[in-house]
């Protein structure tokens, strides 16, 4: 199936991953081609791709955030769990996965993925339904951090069986119940972290397979955080944990 990337970072990421078959780039008449566009133009005339140059309006039917780029190409690349071990068995550092319990808003998912990138999480793991996916939007809400992200589609109390068996420490964000501050939690060796919905959380199944809760200390008077949010600082203190513990 075909997909229509749009946005400079989104495409030109694509095209720099290499993980989707491209078949065309189109580009708004009239665009200065400069910047990330003669990087993204740069790339595409590398691979012999096809470039069709057409109205703007054109691409304003596509999506009005387009930056005057579009990417045809195939389809995310989902991998499996058994994939992601695989990569994490690769690498010289305890592996750190994000698992994201049916998300609903693609920005959330979007900056989830973009963060995970940064902090150089191992894999991401969706629910098989119930969920937004990667979708082009996604895509670019990330910035493209997407395409350089291992990501799989599973069952997720099955798959969080199998990282435990793997010896993978599974830690939930929640905000009730018997959890803990980040002080009081595993955060620096092999390591998952999940993230439930926006609305109601994590699932209770999948809440009641994590090791631990980990609930992040609030002083203001609002009691709650954006998912994309609290999972990001969540990330990050996984980072600093394992980074500390790694020097």
């Amino acid at each position: 199936m075909k997909e229509l990337l749009f946005g400079r970072n989104a495409v030109y990421e694509s095209l720099r991953a290499g993980r989707r078959q491209a078949f065309r780039l189109i580009v708004a008449e009239g665009a200065q081609e400069k910047g990330r566009l003669a990087e993204i133009l740069a790339l595409c005339s590398s691979r012999k791709l096809i470039i069709e140059r057409v109205p703007r309006p054109r691409l304003e039917k596509i999506n009005p955030n387009h930056q005057g780029v579009v990417l045809e190409a195939s389809g995310y690349p989902y991998g499996s769990i058994h994939d992601l071990l695989e990569l994490a068995q690769q690498s010289t550092q305890p592996p750190l996965f994000l698992i994201l319990d049916t998300l609903q808003d693609p920005q959330n998912l979007g900056s989830l993925l973009r963060t995970a990138e940064a902090v150089e999480v191992c894999g991401v793991l969706l629910p098989l339904k119930q969920t937004v996916t990667v979708t082009p939007a996604v895509v670019n809400a990330s910035a493209g951090a997407s395409e350089h992200l291992l990501i799989a589609q599973a069952n997720l109390a099955q798959a969080i069986r199998a990282l435990q068996e793997a010896g993978v420490w599974v830690v939930g964000l929640d905000s009730g119940g018997e959890v803990l501050p980040p002080g009081q939690v595993h955060l620096d060796g092999p390591l998952a972290l999940v993230v439930g919905s926006e609305g109601e959380g994590m699932r209770p199944l999948v809440r009641k397979s994590c090791d631990q809760l980990l609930c992040l200390p609030m002083q203001g008077r609002i009691g709650s955080l954006n998912a994309a949010v609290a999972g990001s600082i969540a990330l990050f203190l996984a980072w600093q944990n394992r980074k500390d513990f790694s020097a």
